[in-house]
């Protein structure tokens, strides 16, 4: 006889819900930011970008822009509708093939919503259609594209590709890049990684890129004018690009005699750091009125004023640091700024004292002697500076003061095995502060927190018993300090990344 067994409503209501698949409901609009408490509308949420694809073309007597992304992602919600970061006219978008709506919203929101939901785990492909001039683009009141005598070049931080593609712009979201690029005949197209191929066609010259390791946005770069090119190899085999607009003037000679270093620079700081991470060397000068430098991946960004004084390795020293400590570790937000710059500074004092012209002991104590303890540079904390301070003088030299005090520490054996362990436990990933502290920690066995709060995370000027006990000065006056023969060119840099 067969027996049915009575199922309570309740118990049978549940299992239905279990047999039913997701419906309309379940899925979720994804965030229009990460969750960046100084920038937070930066990135967006419910996907995780693995590749980008830009095919671009680009009319310098005009500024117009066109092009065509192609976006691979993932999704990691169930997902109704998601954003990109963008500020340049859309005319269509696609998602799996299909036409998606688009809309705008707040200061760089392009809000897609797919035919369907789009399952959490699933693979997207989004190609978005757009057109326009980016230099006319104004995003929170600027733009990161600059036109110059002939072209226009896309360089700034944090945020610098919803001027020229649509993006998860947030270091947070890295992913590998393919920029092909048609200009006019007798005009180029520089952009990050290894130059695949050159062609032309009907008046246009088409320029393949590829950067192959992840890469955050805002460190995607795009300059378009008449440069001169110098290419070689390292030892390793990498390729070497550096470009000089032709029109640099005064400065051409400065800048050339600076980056032409950079192979030199980069095979010393690979005895710091570890090996180079990526796949290609280099830097560009383009013909810019500002004067700001940046590190954008494999190819660096030289404004011709930060040679107007005349060469300066320390600056190439300074943004080929970068590509360990900024690019290839990369801030998890950016109140963790300082995991870029404290450690790009710094390397700017280890090279004073690899060229004899001041050890980085003596810029410890020159810097922490040379300013008074009522200076506002001692109340800002390179730990969290504030988005106003993101790029203050005192996250690069206190900064750079924190690592010297962990040197004297530690010890320099456990010190540079932390320097060159560092980018190898977190490549290609992302890192806050604390993090390294913790890696700190491990690596030298002894407790460091109360070192990295009195010179990161604590206003004021730390009293002469403190950086004493850090073996940070010798004596608090400043005539009794001498200054570095370095000093006067490592400051040239200090408003290398006052971008705006």
């Amino acid at each position: 006889m067969h027996r049915s067994r009575l199922i309570a409503p309740g118990a049978l209501a549940a299992s239905l819900l279990l047999a039913i698949p997701a419906t309309a409901a379940d899925f979720t609009p994804g965030s229009s930011g990460v969750g960046d408490s100084y920038y937070p509308d930066a990135g967006n949420g419910g996907y995780d970008v693995s590749h980008y694809d830009l095919r671009l073309k680009y009319q310098p007597k005009t500024d117009l822009l066109e092009g065509t992304a192609t976006i691979n992602a993932t999704t990691t919600q169930d997902l109704s509708r998601f954003n990109l970061d963008f500020g340049l006219k859309v005319s269509e978008v696609r998602v799996n093939g299909k036409k998606a709506a688009f809309a705008r919203s707040g200061e760089q929101e392009l809000e897609i919503t797919p035919k369907s939901g789009l399952p959490k785990g699933s693979s997207v492909t989004i190609v978005v259609r757009y057109a326009g001039k980016p230099s006319e683009v104004k995003i929170h009141g600027f733009t990161a594209w600059q036109r110059t005598p002939d072209g226009g070049v896309a360089a700034q931080e944090p945020e610098s590709a919803a001027w020229w593609f649509p993006a998860n712009d947030h270091p947070r979201d890295k992913a590998t890049f393919d920029v092909s690029v048609s200009v006019p005949d007798g005009s180029q197209a520089i952009s990050n990684g290894v130059l695949q191929r050159q062609s032309s066609r009907l008046g246009w010259t088409r320029f393949d890129w590829r950067s192959n390791k992840p890469q955050a946005p805002y460190l995607a770069t795009l300059a378009v004018g008449k440069f001169d090119i110098t290419t070689d190899k390292t030892e390793s085999g990498l390729p070497v690009l550096n470009a000089y607009s032709k029109d640099l003037g005064d400065n051409a000679g400065a800048a050339r005699a600076s980056i032409e270093r950079t192979t030199e620079v980069a095979e010393w700081l690979e005895e710091v750091f570890g090996t180079y991470p990526f796949n290609a060397l280099g830097g560009y000068v383009p013909n810019v009125p500002t004067s700001f430098a940046l590190e954008t991946q494999t190819r660096p960004f030289y404004s011709p004023k930060a040679f107007a004084n005349g060469s300066n390795v320390s600056i190439v020293v300074h943004e080929v640091a970068h590509q360990w400590y900024g690019d290839s570790v990369s801030v998890e937000n950016w109140k963790d700024i300082w995991v870029n710059e404290g450690f790009a500074r710094y390397s700017q004092w280890l090279w004073s004292e690899k060229e004899g012209e001041g050890t980085a002991q003596e810029l410890a104590d020159y810097t922490y002697a040379s300013r008074p303890a009522e200076d506002p540079f001692w109340q800002v904390k390179p730990g969290d500076p504030g988005p106003d301070n993101q790029f203050h003088g005192a996250v690069y030299d206190r900064g750079a003061l924190a690592l010297q005090a962990l040197r004297n520490k530690v010890g320099d054996k456990t010190f540079f095995k932390i320097l060159k362990g560092w980018p190898t436990e977190r490549q290609y990933g992302n890192a806050s502060v604390r993090d390294f502290v913790s890696y700190a920690e491990k690596i030298s066995g002894k407790p460091l927190s109360a070192l990295f709060d009195t010179w990161l995370f604590t206003a004021g000027k730390p009293a002469a018993p403190a950086a004493k006990k850090a073996g940070l000065v010798r004596s608090a006056a400043k005539d009794a300090v001498a200054k570095p023969k370095s000093w006067k060119k490592i400051a040239a840099t200090n408003t290398l990344h006052d971008h705006h």
